[in-house]
């Protein structure tokens, strides 16, 4: 997957594209070179995921920070 790809995915995206991915590896019945490339797909939508989430950790983060810092200059 392309940097351009992974960016165009939303987090929603990339949650329900992993979802059926950890679903179609379960199921089975895929040989082993199907299976490797799902696993190396889910591996990809959950970096995404995970960059969804620390971004979204980030802005909280900020957010609280500076609550934070109005409060304490009342």
């Amino acid at each position: 997957m392309t940097d351009r790809t992974e960016e165009a995915l939303s987090y929603e995206q990339a949650r329900d594209e992993l979802i059926e991915v950890v679903r179609r590896l379960e199921a089975g019945g895929s040989s082993l070179e199907e299976s490797l490339a799902l696993w190396e797909r889910g591996e990809e939508l959950a970096k995404v995921c995970r960059r969804w989430l620390e971004g979204a950790r980030a802005r909280l983060d900020a957010a609280l920070a500076e609550e934070e810092g109005e409060e304490e200059g009342e």
